[in-house]
């Protein structure tokens, strides 16, 4: 782990999680872990979520794969005319 600031936590019964959730889940949107306790065992973790897990993209990666028709980009006539003449 890096030397960021210590993740904070704070453990919580279901019961107090049920009465206390919009307010708990405000702190876990500001970076408090809330844990979830049922008779002195942990049973679930609240957190922000982690950063966006996007796939890193490659570039060249479909390079040889697609091919674009030589008349990709003409015109038909009748709609050619259409634009140029209105």
């Amino acid at each position: 782990m890096d030397s960021a600031e210590p993740v904070e936590s704070v453990r919580v019964g279901v019961r107090e999680l049920r009465a206390n959730l919009s307010a708990l889940l405000r702190r876990a949107r500001l970076g408090t872990t809330v844990i979830v306790m049922s008779r002195d065992e942990a049973v679930a973790e609240i957190h922000p979520p982690a950063g966006k897990a996007r796939p890193q993209r490659r570039l060249g990666t479909l390079k040889g794969r697609i091919r674009m028709a030589p008349d990709f980009d003409a015109l038909p006539p009748d709609m050619l005319d259409a634009i140029e003449n209105g």
